[in-house]
């Protein structure tokens, strides 16, 4: 399932390098190729209001592996596509089938693994994301600077036909079995936002996702090149060592969830993320914001890894759909975020969104340990 994660976390990431090198093979601007970015984003968060009830109705992991399955022919078939049209297709068909790959592998890990041990389990699983965030984007670049973008499509195929052919092997007799049986229903959506407990946590994503996937982390990059000169490149590579600290978290997981609980861990990781960005909003210089982010991979996860857990225990009985919804929140939350916080700093500057951004994320910390998470 890492592995799954690593393919699908290179898809998300592999044209972050490649858009200069599509721009110019098409004849169009760099806006005109930023929509294979957001097709792909866009497919995946709509995804997942059928990824969830199907994984459900027909068995998780059969799902997962069939659409592994489709998620590498689309990546194949990205490598022929004549146009950018066609090439926008396989992106959108690529969200659509990744949707119902991340969460449909975190519900099976809620349904094999004890809550206890869960979140430990959760971490190693996410090591595949967090070593596409440190990885896809130096090796598509390398690949297609000696072989062409096609080549990066390709590749990244590759692997991720080769994975779905190792689920089906592994799966074995399993791949007969079906879940629960009868048509995929849209009722667990309803029953999961009906209970308070429900729409407190996916509430809390959203604004987790509103304040941090699309607030202050995807500016860190063009902080660095507006106020330091940095070059795009350099940019990146020091963005990147935010799956440092994220790779540490896979490894203690386990231990810092036993030494400091789950009120503990969403605390001092969201006390740590407010001190990160300050530290980046008053950085006087790029060391400052390259240190913080390194830390901030680590405190990310300590804060987003607890509703990561919770998410797999809001609806036991349709597990799938309750990390879809979950899925979407963020998602959601991500889009608002992205807009709100890019006008900000483009009316304000960079400093305010980041403290804004900063204070945000500590008064959610402890709006979650005081409401989400129960005292014990």
């Amino acid at each position: 399932m890492a592995m799954a994660a690593f393919t699908v976390g290179c898809g998300m990431r592999i044209l972050d390098p490649l858009l200069p090198m599509l721009a110019g093979e098409f004849g169009v601007g760099i806006g005109a190729v930023a929509p294979l970015i957001g097709g792909f984003a866009m497919a995946y968060g709509l995804g997942q209001i059928a990824a969830g009830p199907i994984g459900d109705s027909l068995g998780k992991m059969r799902v997962a592996a069939v659409a592994m399955a489709l998620y590498a022919a689309s990546l194949l078939g990205a490598t022929l596509a004549p146009d950018l049209l066609a090439l926008l297709v396989m992106r959108v068909l690529s969200g659509l089938f990744a949707a119902a790959t991340i969460p449909l592998f975190m519900a099976h890990i809620g349904d094999s693994v004890a809550y206890e041990h869960r979140q430990a389990t959760l971490g190693r699983f996410l090591t595949g994301m967090v070593m596409a965030t440190l990885l896809a984007g130096p090796i598509s670049g390398t690949v297609a600077e000696f072989s062409g973008w096609r080549a990066s499509f390709l590749v990244l195929g590759g692997i991720g036909a080769v994975i779905a052919a190792l689920f089906l092997l592994l799966l074995g007799p399993a791949w007969r079995q079906r879940g629960r049986g009868g048509a995929p229903a849209l009722g667990g959506f309803i029953r999961l936002l009906q209970r308070p407990a429900g729409r407190k946590l996916m509430a809390v994503t959203a604004l987790d996702g509103m304040l941090l996937f699309g607030g202050a982390v995807p500016f860190i990059a063009s902080l660095l090149i507006e106020r330091f000169g940095m070059s795009a490149a350099t940019a990146g590579l020091t963005v990147a060592g935010f799956g440092l600290g994220a790779f540490v978290y896979t490894r203690a997981a386990g231990g810092l969830v036993k030494r400091l609980g789950e009120r503990g861990m969403v605390l001092w990781g969201g006390v740590g993320l407010g001190a990160a960005l300050t530290a980046m909003a008053l950085a006087p210089h790029w060391s400052v914001v390259a240190f913080a982010q390194a830390l901030l991979g680590l405190l990310f996860f300590m804060f987003h890894g607890v509703l990561q857990a919770r998410a797999t225990e809001a609806l036991p009985e349709a597990r799938g759909t309750a990390v879809a919804c979950f899925a979407m929140a963020l998602f959601l939350g991500q889009a608002l975020g992205a807009v709100v916080f890019g006008t900000i700093i483009s009316l304000a500057g960079f400093t305010p969104g980041f403290l804004l951004a900063a204070a945000g994320t500590i008064a959610l910390a402890v709006l979650i340990r005081q409401r989400v998470l129960p005292p014990g």
